[in-house]
């Protein structure tokens, strides 16, 4: 346990790093604008004067009615709306219970159910869901607050607030609606002006806070426009004058920075934003044609391997769940094309699904625009660049070996970031032989003081095995960190029958070597080849090669042999064979805190500066699959 001390550190050390996300005013001059009319007078000239105007609007509604009727996609996904409406009715009222600094949880459950009820009232008037939704905005506009301190959850719960006043269509007791109407201004829109207490630093943060949060509050305004038109008109501008920080994250690729998780919550706040916009205005202000923002949708499919885990890097899950995306499928009407609809998901009997995600309400409305459009294959190799660049090589949907290599450059210091600069990840025959080990849950660390969220070269945050480079499959020199704002970029691509990419790691090891580059080149069906090419200096004494695996391994003389699940994988040391793997087992995980991860371990091969002649040489290691 840490003691009162480090707590007060910790929180201080948290506010600098929210502080550290804001870009000045002078860089935002070369980020691209979205449009931005907003006035008083243009918001009582345009806005969509009926309801719903969030996400659909009426006539939206009767033909959203009869396309449930007739296709089939819909007629299931409906159904699993409202299996999951029922389930909720046995359900208590939520409460204002915080976990650790979070409301979040309790913020998420408002959205869900006001998706899930909300839509069965437009689709059916149904009265039990309307008188469900009464109770639980009672509940909720009868809270103290909706924790501005961890402001994400004032945002997500702004939204539920909001849908509720609006697909309830005017419904709802006249008390409700005022109550609701007074929660949305003095719960939410006021204190995201509240400047004293630094709870608003979100406002031009370059990360998801800011498309949480900004989406929230435009909800909010567009619900109570008609109640305070200065307030939504105020709010609403300055929203679309500060998302562009965060929309900007997507370029010049659309690779989403802080990896598939918060892609999904970033980006399906953006999507909600913009269908938001869309029904009230009739316009989106340019979120959709941002630059690289529809792209991003190419990044998110790749980033999702055969097997259905995900490439997690970042602070990211290990994979999708069972139900189609629905984020992913606005992506598929906005883009034309249909691969990213998966369709099979949505088809899948409701009793197989999960829990619905809390935008499925909504997205009902974006499945039932998507239409008869033909679906084009993803590149075979893909890369993307920015602040945390990923490379890709993939096999053909029929590909029998189910080839899958993610890699990354980067720096640790982007948002969720980790020391994981040359990293991947490689799946061959149905096996993640190169894992990432993922996110660890914020509250078990928080809880105990410890200072996850701090990002200078010796913060905390970077002796946890998941976030350091010690715990991911990367080279690490003199046993020593990377160097946390050393940006590694992808200095050439090539795609053809054995793609290869080279990612420049220079920054990653600055004072621990004069230069360094890894290259992936998929050299065959199932085999890859990486290759490090390093400069010594004369502080150099020991590069280590690391991958991280949960296989067995068999320690030969021309390497190792990798067994999983049945399959077998060859790890060949073709530079260095004097050279031998060692296995490090890292279960349990060196700290009690640690994230615990079953058979986990870091094979090594460990090279002492002098075997480098003149100070340069090269490491090739090639993995092959039987």
């Amino acid at each position: 346990m840490l003691k009162t001390k480090g707590l007060l550190l910790y929180l201080g050390l948290v506010i600098s790093f929210f502080s550290a996300d804001k870009i000045s005013a002078q860089e935002h001059h070369a980020i691209p604008k979205l449009q931005n009319p907003i006035s008083v007078e243009y918001l009582k000239s345009n806005l969509n004067k009926k309801l719903p105007r969030l996400g659909l609007t009426k006539a939206e509604v009767d033909v959203l009615k009869k396309k449930i009727e007739t296709d089939p996609l819909l007629k299931n996904h409906y159904q699993a709306i409202r299996w999951n409406a029922n389930k909720i009715y046995q359900e208590p009222i939520l409460e204002r219970i915080q976990t650790g600094r979070r409301l979040l949880s309790i913020s998420n459950e408002m959205v869900y159910r006001v998706n899930m009820l909300g839509m069965v009232y437009l689709l059916e008037k149904d009265k039990a869901a309307l008188a469900r939704i009464n109770q639980e905005l009672l509940a909720v506009c009868n809270f103290s607050d909706w924790n501005p301190s961890h402001f994400l959850d004032v945002g997500e719960m702004s939204l539920a607030v909001a849908l509720a006043l609006d697909w309830t269509l005017g419904d709802l007791p006249k008390s409700t609606i005022a109550l609701a109407q007074k929660a949305l201004i003095e719960k939410g829109l006021e204190p995201s002006y509240d400047v004293k207490s630094n709870a608003n630093w979100w406002i031009t943060a370059p990360h998801n806070w800011n498309q949480v949060c900004h989406g929230g509050m435009i909800a909010a305004a567009l619900a109570i426009a008609e109640v305070n038109p200065e307030l939504a008109a105020k709010t609403i501008s300055r929203a679309l004058d500060s998302m562009p920080y965060a929309l900007s994250a997507y370029m010049p690729s659309g690779v989403y920075p802080e990896g598939s998780s918060y892609w999904n919550y970033g980006t399906g706040f953006s999507v909600l934003t913009s269908s938001m916009l869309e029904s009230a205005f009739g316009t989106d202000f340019g979120i959709t044609q941002y630059p690289s923002f529809l792209e991003s949708a190419t990044f998110m499919q790749l980033t999702i391997a055969p097997s259905g885990m995900y490439y997690n890097f970042a602070d990211c899950g290990d994979g999708k769940g069972k139900n189609g995306s629905v984020i992913l499928a606005w992506f598929a009407y906005k883009t034309g094309n249909r691969i990213f609809l998966d369709e099979s998901a949505f088809l899948q009997p409701i009793e197989k699904m999960d829990k619905l995600s809390r935008y499925d309400g909504m997205g009902l409305v974006w499945l039932s625009k998507i239409g008869n459009i033909k679906a084009t294959p993803l590149p075979n190799a893909w890369k993307g660049d920015g602040s945390n660049p990923v490379v890709f090589f993939t096999g053909d949907n029929d590909d029998p070996h189910q080839y899958y290599l993610g890699a990354k450059g980067g720096q640790g210091v982007v948002n969720h970031g980790n020391m994981d600069a040359g990293s991947f990840v490689f799946e061959l025959n149905g096996v993640r032989w190169s894992i990432d080990p993922g996110i660890q849950n914020y509250n078990d660390l928080e809880k105990i003081g410890f200072n996850l969220w701090g990002r200078c070269q010796e913060c905390q945050r970077w002796t946890l095995i998941t976030k350091n480079n010690y715990g991911h499959s990367t080279l690490t020199v003199n046993n020593s960190l990377h160097v946390v704002d050393g940006l590694a970029t992808i200095k050439d691509f090539q795609t053809g029958v054995q793609p290869r990419a080279t990612i420049d790691l220079t920054s990653t090891f600055a004072g621990q070597l004069k230069s360094a580059t890894r290259q992936f080149v998929k050299t065959d069906a199932q085999s890859l080849l990486i290759e490090d090419e390093i400069e010594t200096l004369p502080e150099t004494k020991l590069v280590t090669w690391q991958m991280i695996t949960t296989a067995d391994v068999a320690i030969n003389k021309e390497g190792a042999m990798l067994t999983q699940e049945g399959k077998t994988l060859r790890l060949k040391n073709l530079s260095h064979p004097q050279v031998s793997v060692s296995v490090i087992s890292l279960y349990p995980a060196p700290l009690e805190f640690d994230k615990q991860i079953e058979g986990l371990k870091r094979i090594e091969l460990q090279f002492p500066a002098y075997l480098f002649k003149d100070g340069k040489g090269k490491i090739q290691v090639e993995l092959t699959g039987n």
